[in-house]
């Protein structure tokens, strides 16, 4: 492996979709495969803890029998399982649970720093791992905690500097770490967003003395997913080496949008993270695959990006190699697993690469109160194109045919609800009864075609994925297929009179896009990928 000491995945099993001990396994199987030496299991409270039991209650949680096992399992195919794990923030599960709300949570989802009790939850941690990972290295997050020190500590103690904070509490992180032999790496971000007003990726000299603080023993990850251009990245890289310290980058497999992947976005970005990682010698490389917002995205449907990312890495921007290459490793074209891709293919992501994702915001979207409708309106995509090229892709790759079925189901429901509430709308302003008598029978289509694209998605789910988790998606699901009927039996109901007006209708839709540029100062927004279902 071309001058790397770790090129590794880190893979996320902690927002709902906890991957069976099988697809573990064959997830490392083909990681291994991809020149991959390396996986993180993102895991904030995925597993067992002695004396805890409400750590990871109902969440899926792994036991320590199965974490030893995926460890010699990835040892044999030349893999090192890497434990990663919070300690600071991103503990919105835990929070929920009074015995941790009531005495080691700050505010949100952040530990209470100063607290004794922290510590000695933090210990148990490191000491679970030590017992059921064989490496050395750890990954102990102290990411994006933006509010730390604001909630019960701010009324202990009252107002302490941000920084002076993290590293005293950093401080105590490493004394557990160095404790159980641990050489920790950490997300760098904090110390970057208390220096940049909460920003991230711009540049920071920082001072003598807040560089002094930093433990010997930590060492830091630079994560960028978004940029497209070699100096934005060399930058950053530069303003790193004041640490002078090993450093990791964290890039991205972009998995975390919906169902859909946006392997394309990956090969975007990540093209020229690795010509920056190359220059600059980074030695330990982390791809992420988040799986924020629901776990939808099956991480098998990365694999196209995941392996091409590997090849950057190593010098061969060759895509024609790659393919080649892929296929050679897989069995598979490199080209039909781009085709899972394509339900989010806008215009501007065709033309521009940009970062959207239609299949799950305008999946999700009311009919009748549409806030991204006068975005659809200014778009066409073919949905009834990408169903049937999915369909066929899925016939070719054969061991993966589930993933081509649930995002075929998931395009023929896009067919007919992308612009569903706009011809509604623009039906019912202009009193025309005749098409919202048509509409109707496209929202019992649209019922049929949802209730087909559950059962398809249920299927993907659980070939991969435990089954906690998935209430949340029958929650998603099953409401918007009750919304549907509702809003089928309002229209049903006016046009029989029984409803003097449909007062959603009544109301003008604004241009969220615009309005999302103006506070951009002019500039292109990307709303339609920030989903908040």
């Amino acid at each position: 492996m071309t001058g790397y000491k770790t090129f590794g995945i880190m893979a996320d099993v902690s927002r709902n979709a906890v991957l069976t001990p099988d697809t573990m396994k064959k997830f490392i199987d083909a990681i291994s495969k991809m020149g991959y030496n390396a996986l993180e299991i993102y895991a904030e409270d995925i597993y067992e803890i002695s004396g805890e039991p409400f750590y990871g209650y109902f969440r899926g949680r792994y036991t320590k029998a199965e974490l030893k096992e995926f460890d010699a399992y990835a040892k044999g195919k030349g893999v090192e399982l890497i434990p990663c794990i919070q300690t600071l923030g991103h503990y919105t599960a835990l929070s929920r649970i009074p015995k941790y709300s009531s005495s080691i949570i700050d505010c949100y989802d952040i530990l209470l720093v100063d607290e004794p009790k922290t510590y000695e939850f933090l210990d148990k941690l490191f000491a679970t791992c030590a017992e059921c990972f064989t490496s050395k290295k750890i990954n102990i997050g102290m990411d994006e905690a933006h509010n730390v020190g604001l909630g019960k500590y701010l009324n202990r103690h009252g107002y302490v500097n941000r920084f002076e904070l993290l590293n005293k509490h950093l401080q105590k992180v490493a004394e557990i770490a160095d404790k159980y032999g641990y050489k920790p790496h950490m997300w760098s971000d904090m110390y970057f967003r208390l220096a940049n007003d909460g920003v991230y990726q711009k540049p920071v000299t920082f001072s003598k003395e807040i560089l002094d603080t930093i433990p010997q023993n930590i060492e830091l990850t630079y994560w960028d997913y978004y940029r497209s251009t070699d100096w934005e990245y060399d930058m950053m890289m530069e303003s790193h080496q004041q640490f002078n310290r090993p450093l990791w980058f964290a890039g991205a497999g972009w998995s975390w949008l919906g169902i859909t992947p946006l392997n394309y976005y990956t090969l975007n970005t990540m093209s020229y993270a690795m010509r920056s990682v190359r220059k600059f010698g980074v030695e330990n490389v982390l791809i992420t695959v988040w799986g924020d917002n629901g776990g939808e995205c099956s991480y098998f449907a990365m694999l196209p990006s995941l392996y091409a990312v590997r090849q950057f890495a190593d010098g061969n921007e060759d895509m024609e190699k790659i393919k080649e290459g892929f296929k050679g490793l897989f069995g598979y074209e490199f080209d039909d697993f781009m085709l899972l891709d394509t339900p989010n293919f806008t215009q501007k992501v065709i033309n521009d690469k940009r970062c959207e994702n239609p299949s799950k915001t305008i999946f999700y979207q009311d009919c009748f109160m549409g806030y991204y409708d006068k975005w659809v309106e200014t778009e066409k995509i073919d949905y009834a194109k990408y169903a049937k090229e999915l369909k066929e892709a899925g016939k070719r790759v054969t061991e993966y045919s589930y993933l081509f079925d649930a995002l075929s189901k998931l395009c023929s429901v896009m067919e007919i609800k992308f612009d569903i509430g706009v011809r509604t709308r623009k039906a019912y302003l202009a009193d025309d009864k005749k098409a919202l008598k048509v509409l109707i029978k496209d929202y019992a289509k649209l019922i049929e075609r949802l209730e087909e694209f559950y059962t398809a998605f249920k299927i993907m789910w659980h070939t991969e994925k435990r089954p906690q988790g998935f209430e949340i998606q029958d929650l998603r699901v099953g409401g918007l297929i009750k919304r549907v009927e509702h809003c089928k039996a309002r229209l049903e109901d006016y046009l029989l009179g029984k409803l003097e007006k449909i007062e959603e209708l009544e109301e003008e839709v604004l241009d969220l896009n615009l309005e999302l540029s103006i506070l951009n100062g002019g500039k292109h927004a990307d709303f339609i990928s920030r989903s908040n279902v």
